[in-house]
């Protein structure tokens, strides 16, 4: 069994123990990508040389003590909307692909700080717009579960990644679900924490008032191990939070007697993949049986989740991406007559399909004439929904729900039908609009063998109770590792 089949946690204590060096964590990490890679395809970018560099000077710390956390010597890899200094971040463009940052983001930084070591950048949607990681410059990412099918998205890459035991853990980014949906499309637990819990500096913007870095990992105890490290108040971030609540580990209790968890109706209607409901129910059930008090409630304005997200996340796309003109960095037409000329032509040859759907879609909602009938009726949606969720937590600790509809889709199906893809999103998009943290926890597969993921929602700032229901949960179960990982190659061909 290789070292990177092992929670991040475990693996540090190991390095601590002296029982392997961070060295042969990471060349045991790039043997798994070199294996697996060919199949999988979860990395951009992978930086060999400078994993190992890095591991050198870890591991000193280490042995001096100067480096004594629970992530010291762990490889970690970052979507590749992160910046890193010195290291390609593409976006999974071809804007961005020759694209070679000057700084590296916070959050980055604070792993680092910590004695991660990056040793790659992962493939994902374009500019993070899709659910699938199939509207990638670089081509799609394949489940480990079953190749045939979608890792879901946009950080499909850190997932399959986590998933196909290439790497321990990863850091993704949420602005609409690109967490937790792929999570439980790979059988592996995200967080995504309440917006302003961590930095946003570096992370190349999609949504501005919805995007949040968090981790993915085996478990919730590795999850709560990153956010611990990453969360903060950072200066150079606007809407960063000053929290002194950012001791997640100490929620990994296992005790829920007494939590009142709510159950909302308008999850199960229409849609619903019957095995999916049948995994949040018998979650459901375990939790009762463990003294928590389940309760069935109606969360109005879900079904208007959707539509206010779509519009309100590509009006800030749109306007996000103003930037990338071919002026000052990036992808830039060879050929071209005057400056409009290069802009139309570099924008044109520079963006996928799928972003430029959604430039054009948020530069109609804010055009003269629709900015009060679109983007302005979605800002009043958002607000309500946020008051529906205060409603809601007024009386229970926690919300749980189904993380996706269903399983993962065979790849090229969501490209047929966008909106199909859009309503895929049903369970998670509210979330972001309401700034909440949720977290999603493998529930099992399906008949197919596909894994199925629940979604635990909490209030604002309340990151340790959706941790603390989230771990009694997973202790009920076992870390079930997908058949390619354990080397059963070619899964689902």
């Amino acid at each position: 069994m290789s070292l990177t089949s092992l929670t991040a946690v475990g693996l540090a204590a190991k390095i601590r123990r002296g029982e392997v060096s961070v060295e042969e964590a990471v060349k045991d990490s790039m043997m798994q990508i070199q294996k697996k890679e060919p199949d999988i395809h979860g990395f951009v970018t992978v930086d060999e040389q400078g994993a190992f560099g890095q591991a050198k000077e870890v591991q000193k710390k280490i042995s001096s003590g100067a480096l004594t956390g629970p992530l010291a010597g762990v490889p970690v890899a970052v979507k590749d909307n992160l910046c890193t200094k010195g290291l390609l971040t593409t976006c999974s463009s071809k804007m961005l692909s020759d694209f070679v940052p000057f700084y590296t983001a916070e959050a980055v930084e604070r792993l680092k700080k910590a004695g991660a070591v990056v040793i790659g950048k992962t493939n994902m949607d374009e500019f993070a717009m899709g659910s699938t990681t199939e509207t990638s410059y670089y081509g799609p990412t394949r489940n480990p579960w079953n190749l045939n099918h979608v890792p879901g998205g946009s950080s499909g890459g850190s997932c399959a990644a986590v998933a196909a035991e290439e790497c321990v853990y990863a850091l993704g980014s949420d602005t609409g679900g690109s967490i937790r949906q792929p999570s439980a499309f790979c059988g592996v637990t995200g967080i995504k924490p309440t917006y302003g819990t961590v930095s946003r500096y570096g992370l190349i913007a999609y949504g501005s008032s919805l995007d949040q870095i968090g981790p993915v990992a085996k478990n919730v105890e590795d999850c709560a191990a990153v956010l611990e490290v990453i969360s903060g108040h950072d200066p150079k971030d606007s809407t960063s939070i000053r929290r002194e609540d950012t001791d997640f580990l100490s929620a990994l209790t296992g005790d829920v007697k007494g939590m009142k968890i709510g159950i909302p109706r308008d999850y199960f209607g229409e849609g619903l993949d019957l095995q999916m409901k049948e995994a949040v129910l018998k979650a459901a059930s375990v939790l009762q049986d463990m003294g928590a008090v389940l309760e069935e409630f109606d969360l109005s304005l879900t079904e208007y989740a959707i539509p206010a997200y779509y519009v309100i996340a590509c009006a800030e796309a749109s306007s996000n991406l103003e930037r990338f003109d071919g002026i000052k960095y990036g992808f830039r037409a060879k050929q071209f007559e005057g400056l409009h000329d290069m802009y139309k032509k570099t924008r044109s040859e520079g963006f996928g399909a799928e972003v430029k759907r959604r430039i054009l879609l948020g530069s109609f909602v804010l055009s003269s004439g629709y900015y009060d009938a679109y983007y302005l009726k979605a800002l009043r949606t958002k607000a309500l929904i946020k008051k529906a969720f205060d409603e809601a937590f007024a009386k229970y600790d926690v919300i749980l729900g189904p993380a996706a509809p269903a399983a993962a889709p065979e790849i090229g199906e969501s490209l047929k039908d966008p909106i199909q893809m859009y309503l895929g999103d049903i369970y998670t998009v509210a979330v972001n609009l309401a700034g909440l943290p949720g977290i999603s926890v493998p529930a099992g597969t399906d008949r197919q063998g596909l894994p199925i993921g629940i979604q635990f929602i909490g209030d604002c700032f309340q990151e340790k109770k959706i941790i603390r229901a989230a771990y009694a949960f997973e202790q009920t179960r076992e870390y079930e590792r997908c058949p390619y990982a354990c080397g059963k190659e070619g899964a689902g061909e």
